[in-house]
């Protein structure tokens, strides 16, 4: 059956009409095989290249991006991601249709604390080209063993026949691929089909999205909706869906299970289950070391990379910058982030309600600096402790000290963020390669005791996001009344079950220099970095390399990317 969707779903009729319709498509995936999937796929695949102009078009015209350099930031959080997360899943589905386990081939080590770890950062020749010196890492929970977990690995793919109904997925407002790669794992992992409520900053994207996603459209599997609260509403109540998957605020999932953010006992108002990803307060934790000069502007330009890319609007955007009280390079580091930021082209927040939360930032901190319309405050025992424990998903960056160096700086930075910061969405940390070494294996524990979704190790935790055999999620632990940084997972291409968190690593310095400090590493500065000048070009080349990966892709990527 074919529906042609010309406009969004705005009544509750079009809503029962587009279950009813998802309803059936369900029970048409439940019989479908693996080789019927993967050719679907690879359509949408298709489908997606051939939108993705139309798509970055949209995202660009909805947060009002400026000409240049920042347009790169909605082709590799739009399409790239959303192509690499398709291509992913079709390799897996592969697998398992010629008998093998989704983690063939994947290497895997012991990590701290009796944990499995599979590297899933570089997969193949091809990755270890495009993004060289870089690693990830899907952790398990501990005592889960690699073996076990090769054998249980498919989730939803093992079950043919599998009937999972229909979800809802109520898409976030500030990455224009997190409600697609939502949708996707629903379908992989779950067998269920969904409708896709945008969120009202994304609703211009709503023709371009139904173009990307037209097979899955075509083939009853997916819906998207554009609507005010009320459609919200009568969607997540709707007793033809049976789950509800959220990226947004704690505040807003209170609202759906609790009907309140405050009270949240006896039996809970929403009647489903449901899963979410919510954000936080992510650390940045920077272990002092002796650096020089290209050092402290390199790390400057990571650590405001990490607030101030797409705006402040992240939900892994790094908000707390945790520095050594004893590094004697700590001004001079702090000093060279201001001039940074001070650099950086201006740029108006796009997400509404920003200005409510800069203006409370500026009344719980009266001293906080403003630096060409971003915030940099410092948060001390003599301050409101707010940026600790309130997201403000905008422009405003916290800086803090703790006393140490080496790992006793780095153990209690770890305690810092496991105790006193709001969420556990993603940290990250930055470590020169001699003082990591001089750690050893306390290093190594350190990372392990951080308790973060994912964790970055000299890159923003954020480029989890964009490796699809990664996981993304918060830790492990949270409940619907106390749900931190939300419930269970996505991505996870390799369809793995137990896991616990993802780790990325990369190097500390680009090349040419990191080769110069022995560091293997041929990647010149990330097309992500707000400073990046070519990350418009870099990124529209990995767009078209996800779409079809090949090594005649490559010269083009690296012409563009050393122009950074």
């Amino acid at each position: 059956m074919t529906s042609t969707l010309e406009t969004p779903f705005a009544t509750e009729a079009q809503v029962d009409a587009a279950i009813a319709d998802l309803t059936r498509g369900a029970a048409r995936w439940a019989v479908m095989g693996l080789r019927e999937r993967i050719t679907l796929l690879e359509r949408t695949q298709r489908s997606v290249a051939g939108a993705a102009g139309a798509w970055v078009a949209a995202a660009i015209a909805a947060k009002g991006i400026p000409q240049g350099p920042l347009e790169g930031e909605e082709w590799m959080s739009g399409p790239y991601a959303t192509l690499t997360g398709i291509g992913a899943v079709v390799d897996s589905l592969t697998k398992i249709a010629n008998g093998k386990s989704p983690t063939a081939g994947l290497k895997v080590r012991r990590a701290p604390g009796n944990r499995a770890a599979f590297t899933m950062l570089p997969g193949s020749l091809l990755d270890s080209s495009v993004l060289n010196g870089f690693k990830g890492e899907v952790w398990l929970k501990p005592g889960v063993s690699a073996d076990e977990a090769r054998r249980k690995a498919g989730l939803g793919a093992r079950r043919l026949g599998e009937d999972g109904g229909v979800g809802l997925v109520l898409g976030a407002g500030n990455v224009s691929a997190i409600g697609p790669l939502d949708v996707l794992y629903e379908l992989i992992a779950y067998n269920r089909v969904s409708v896709l409520k945008l969120n009202p900053t994304f609703a211009g994207l709503a023709a371009a999205y139904q173009a990307a996603f037209a097979p899955l459209i075509d083939a009853g599997l997916l819906r998207i909706v554009n609507g005010a609260a009320e459609i919200g509403q009568y969607l997540t109540a709707h007793p033809g869906i049976g789950h509800v998957h959220i990226t947004g605020s704690a505040v807003t999932h209170d609202m759906i299970v609790w009907g309140s953010h405050t009270e949240k006992t006896g039996e809970p108002r929403l009647d489903k289950p449901i899963t979410s990803e919510l954000g936080g307060v992510s650390p940045i934790i920077v272990v002092p070391g002796t650096w020089d000069d290209e050092d402290l502007r390199y790390q400057a330009e990571h650590v405001a990379t990490q607030r101030f890319h797409n705006c402040g609007h992240n939900c892994i955007g790094g908000q707390a910058l945790i520095l050594s009280a004893d590094w004697p390079q700590k001004e001079a580091f702090l000093a060279e982030l201001r001039r940074v930021v001070q650099d950086l082209p201006e740029r108006t927040s796009w997400y509404p309600g920003t200005e409510k939360k800069i203006a409370a930032a500026d009344a719980a901190y009266p001293d906080a600096e403003h630096l060409n319309g971003r915030v940099l405050l410092k948060v001390n025992s003599s301050t409101s402790q707010d940026a600790l424990t309130t997201e403000y998903f905008g422009p405003v960056l916290a800086h803090t000290e703790l006393p140490g160096t080496g790992i006793d700086f780095l153990r209690a930075a770890v305690a810092f963020s496991n105790d006193r910061l709001d969420g556990s969405l993603g940290a990250s940390m930055i470590v020169a390669p001699e003082d990591r070494k001089a750690m050893g294996a306390a290093f190594d524990e350190a990372v392990a005791d951080l308790r973060y979704g994912t964790i970055g190790i000299n890159v923003w935790s954020a480029i989890g996001f964009l490796v699809p055999g990664l996981s993304w999620g918060a830790y492990p632990g949270n409940t619907l009344s106390d749900v931190g940084s939300g419930i269970g997972i996505v991505h996870n291409s390799h369809l793995l079950q137990d896991v616990e968190r993802s780790v990325v690593t990369g190097p500390f310095r680009p090349f040419p220099r990191s080769i110069a400090h022995g560091e293997a590493s041929l990647f010149p500065k990330p097309a992500w970095f707000v400073t990046a000048k070519s990350a418009k070009s870099v990124a529209e080349h990995l767009t078209r390399f996800a779409a079809q990966p090949g090594w005649s892709k490559l010269p083009g990527i690296f012409n563009q990317a050393f122009r950074a």
